[in-house]
């Protein structure tokens, strides 16, 4: 199925119909830069971020500047995504069995740009009868190969998919007899199916109760699980995207639908209090309260998504590039994914670049965290030999890239005060709340608090203060990041600099002793 026509096509047909009806959602759609959705995660222990005057030096010296690291780093919040399943299944060599699922993970999960494996699968690929799990075999093959790899992984749970159309549903067998189908209709995008598409019913008790169900057991297998970084909000319609192209929903009326949809927003994020949530920013060309959704999950602290770049509406272009900063934006484009040199999409211009390239550039510009390189792993690396800018590019510029760009040691309240001056090269605010913690050389924790949230922002410096404790002069002390990913759980940063690192990502600084000769007065 041609997806992103499919969408398109039912796009610019719902904008036209007169059908539409005069209903609008609570939240209409507006402009998002300034746009207020709230203050941000609560920062603990919030550090001094200044400004710091001169007229407040006892003495100061500038103890190191750092360089920006021409290299990939991996952290989490960030990075290139290989599908191991999307809404078709794995790759087209082990669809057509000239390789076993094993191998298609391995050679995806050996990519040496690939740092997320992500699975797009269907309800009925993960449980087959009430009150427990039954997980396709690619679950064990990703985990596993996430967990010896040092990779992480995420995944999206589809409740509808036009794709198994007519011969499944996404639902597991078990709910077809308790849960109401209705069809709505056949696509009408060049006549290309001979059958009624069919939707759950949504509201019905019996699909509300297994829905909580399915969060819960999925949270209990995977909520724990640290090397899962995000989960996909189950929404509305096709491949969970918020939509039905042009198809009508099932409800009733709007009002039904939205708080349907709203509700089951709820549940999932009372149940998932670890793994980070991903919402949609399709537009509600379905009706079904996608800008309420929308709205719900942003202040809750979710991540957004895009499955399109190039043919994406405007106004989702907005969303993402003015999302609030401390916030990540996963994008993928699903007109352009195999990756095929074969592919007349793949032909250079006259400049040199492909479409493919033009396309994940563009998800620059929008401080996107994360590409998505869908299942074919020959291609992706055929590709990647033969046009290495694109990929390089984004594993330079993807996210967020942190460093201390200076360090000053001053002399303050008869102590020592350290001031770190915080540079973001890439291209996306902080995903959540930065921790800074500044610790003697045996990991001694001397002064630990947070930023503002999202800060330091793409492109610029947030400075922060370190009121240190007294007789620490002349000693060597490490400066190191993690960020508050959900609750009480941390991931660590590795700063992006060229400087030398301990293992866990850490830089030392050597500070100078009180009777140092380097010593300046600010008046």
């Amino acid at each position: 199925m041609d997806r992103r026509n499919f969408v398109k096509a039912g796009a610019a047909l719902a904008l036209m119909s007169s059908t539409a009806g005069s209903s609008r959602a609570d939240v209409p759609a507006h402009r998002w830069d300034g746009y207020d959705f709230g203050p941000g995660p609560e920062v603990p222990n919030r550090l001094n971020q200044g400004p710091f005057s001169i007229d407040q030096d006892e003495g100061w010296y500038t103890l190191l500047t750092t360089t920006p690291s021409e290299k990939a780093v991996r952290n989490w919040g960030l990075g290139l995504v290989g599908y191991t399943w999307e809404e078709s299944g794995p790759s087209l060599a082990a669809r057509k069995g000239l390789e076993s699922l094993e191998q298609h993970v391995d050679k995806l999960a050996g990519l040496p740009f690939v740092d997320v494996l992500y699975i797009r699968c269907d309800w009925r690929d993960v449980q087959r009868q009430a009150g427990r799990l039954d997980l396709h075999p690619i679950w064990r093959l990703t985990r596993d190969a996430v967990r010896s790899r040092g990779l992480r992984m995420g995944f999206r749970v589809q409740l509808s998919s036009p794709n198994i159309q007519p011969m499944h549903l996404s639902l597991p067998d078990f709910l077809h007899d308790k849960v109401p189908l209705a069809k709505i209709g056949r696509d009408l995008y060049r006549g290309r199916a001979d059958f009624d598409f069919v939707e759950p019913r949504y509201d019905h008790p019996e699909f509300q109760k297994a829905f909580r169900e399915l969060n819960e057991l999925l949270a209990a297998e995977f909520d724990g699980d640290s090397t899962v970084e995000f989960m996909d909000l189950m929404m509305y319609g096709f491949w969970g995207e918020g939509h039905t192209s042009n198809l009508p929903n099932p409800f009733p009326d709007y009002p039904t639908a939205e708080k349907t949809f709203a509700d089951m927003t709820r549940v999932q994020l009372e149940t998932w209090k670890k793994v980070r949530l991903v919402v949609n920013t399709q537009p509600d060309i379905s009706r079904v309260g996608n800008h309420e959704i929308q709205d719900l999950a942003i202040r809750a602290g979710c991540w957004l998504r895009s499955d399109s770049v190039v043919m994406e509406e405007p106004i989702q272009i907005e969303m993402l590039s003015n999302r609030p900063p401390w916030l990540a934006a996963i994008l993928e484009d699903g007109s352009i994914r195999h990756y095929a040199l074969e592919d007349k999409q793949l032909a250079a211009d006259s400049a040199g670049v492909t479409l493919a390239e033009r396309t994940m550039l563009n998800a620059l510009n929008m401080g996107a965290n994360y590409w998505s390189l869908w299942t074919e792993a020959d291609n992706l690396r055929g590709y990647h030999e033969r046009f290495p800018r694109g990929f390089n590019t984004l594993q330079k510029r993807l996210g967020y890239r942190l460093r201390p760009a200076w360090i000053w040691q001053r002399k303050r309240y008869g102590s020592t005060e350290l001031i770190v001056a915080l540079s973001n090269e890439g291209v996306a605010g902080v995903p959540g709340v930065l921790i800074l913690t500044v610790s003697t050389e045996d990991g001694r924790v001397l002064v630990s608090g947070g930023l503002d949230a999202g800060q330091p922002h793409p492109a610029r410096i947030r400075q922060a203060s370190f009121l240190m404790p007294k007789g620490i002069e002349g000693q060597r002390v490490k400066i190191r990041a993690e960020i508050v990913a959900s609750g009480t759980i941390r991931r660590a940063v590795r700063w992006a600099c060229e400087q030398p690192l301990d293992e866990a990502g850490s830089l030392t600084v050597q500070l100078i002793p009180n009777e140092h000769p380097g010593w300046r007065k600010g008046i």
